[in-house]
C-alpha cells in the first residue's frame, strides 16, 4: 500500500490584494463533477507513524497536525488529556486516509474529510490536513487556479468580518500586520476566486475542523511548503465527498466516511452509493457490510478495512 504523510517583510502591495481574504459567502464555483458518480480510488495516505513533542505543542494541535481525532490519539497513547507532554516524548500516530481519485497535477480538497492532496505528474507529493470553510460560510466547490502567491501577508479585515468581531463583542480591526497575530500565518496561496484562498494560522489547534470564513487552513509549516511546491496558475479542484472507497495495492478494501457539515447526504444514500460503486467494480462480495454500514453511521473522519476476514 502507497502511504505518503509529509510533515514539515509582508509588502504593501501584497496586502491591497488580501483585503477580501476569506470573507465573501460561498455562492460561486459550482463543480459539474459533484454530480458524477463516485470512483474507486486506489491510494492511502497517513497511515501508522510517529510524533516527537516539540517544545510548546499541545496535544490538540498535534491532533490537528495529522488529522487524526483527539480520543484515538490519546487512547492510542495511553494519555491523559490533562497529562503535561514533555518535549522529545514520541507519540504514536495512525491517520490512514483514503486518497480520492483526482486530476494528475494540481491541489486537490476534500471539504468533508478537511483534507487537501498535491500531486506532480501523477505522484501524490503532499497529503496534509486542513481547516475549511463552517457550515454558514461555506467554501466554494469548483474548479479554480492558484492566482497570488505571497509570503508574509497582511491582513485587511473585510467589513464582513469586523461586524462579526463587533456582534461578538471582539476589539474590532480593520488591519492585522504580519506576525505572530496574523490568522494568515506565513503563507498565502490566493484562488482565482475573488477572496478565497489556501494560508496559513497561528492557531495550529483549529486545523482539520470547519470553522473557516470560506478559506481553506494550513498548518503554517504545511503552507509554507506549498508555497514552495506550487506556481501561479496552478489547478485546485475543490469537491465535497463525504465516503470514499479504496483498493491499494494488496487487495484490501478501504472505507472512510467523512462528517457531511453541509447536509449534502445522508448515511442512507451514502450506502446505497456505496453498494453501486461496489456493484460496477465486482467488489460486492468481498465487502463485510456491517462493518461498511457501522463507518457509514458513525463517521471518523479515517479510512478503515471494510474487506471480509480472510475464510468467509
Amino acid at each position: 500500500m502507497s502511504r505518503v504523510w509529509c510533515t514539515g517583510a509582508a509588502r504593501r502591495a501584497a496586502a491591497l490584494l488580501l483585503w477580501a481574504a476569506c470573507a465573501l459567502p460561498a455562492t460561486a464555483g459550482a463543480s459539474p463533477s459533484e454530480t458524477t458518480p463516485p470512483e474507486l480510488s486506489h491510494e492511502l495516505a497517513g497511515g501508522p507513524g510517529q510524533h516527537c513533542v516539540r517544545s510548546g505543542e499541545t496535544l490538540l494541535a498535534i491532533a490537528a497536525r495529522y488529522g487524526e481525532p483527539l480520543a484515538r490519539l490519546l487512547s492510542d497513547n495511553a494519555l491523559d488529556a490533562r497529562a503535561p507532554l514533555r518535549p522529545g516524548q514520541c507519540l504514536r500516530i495512525d491517520n490512514p486516509q483514503v486518497v480520492p481519485p483526482g486530476p494528475a497535477d494540481g491541489i486537490l480538497i476534500n471539504l468533508p474529510q478537511r483534507m487537501l492532496f498535491l500531486r506532480s505528474a501523477g505522484q501524490l507529493v503532499a497529503a496534509w490536513p486542513v481547516a475549511v470553510g463552517r457550515p454558514d460560510w461555506p467554501t466554494p466547490l469548483g474548479r479554480f487556479r492558484v492566482a497570488q502567491l505571497r509570503r508574509d501577508p497582511v491582513w485587511h479585515v473585510p467589513l464582513s468580518i469586523q461586524e462579526e468581531m463587533r456582534r461578538e463583542g471582539k476589539p474590532v480591526l480593520s488591519e492585522v500586520p504580519s506576525g505572530p497575530d496574523n490568522p494568515l500565518g506565513h503563507a498565502w496561496v490566493g484562488l482565482d476566486a475573488p477572496g478565497y484562498g489556501i494560508h496559513g494560522t497561528n492557531a495550529p489547534a483549529s486545523i482539520h475542523s470547519f470553522r473557516t470564513h470560506g478559506c481553506i487552513r494550513l498548518d503554517d509549516d504545511h503552507a509554507t511548503q506549498l508555497l514552495q511546491a506550487v506556481r501561479l496558475g496552478t489547478p485546485v479542484h475543490i469537491v465535497y465527498r463525504s465516503w470514499l472507497l479504496a483498493e491499494p495495492p494488496g487487495g484490501q478494501l478501504w472505507l472512510q466516511a467523512n462528517p457531511d457539515p453541509y447536509r449534502r447526504g445522508s448515511a442512507a444514500a451514502s450506502l446505497r452509493e456505496l453498494r453501486e460503486l461496489a456493484a460496477r467494480e465486482g467488489l460486492q462480495a468481498r465487502i463485510d457490510w456491517p462493518r461498511a454500514q457501522a463507518l457509514l453511521q458513525a463517521p471518523q473522519g479515517l479510512a478503515g478495512r471494510i474487506d471480509q476476514p480472510a475464510g468467509r
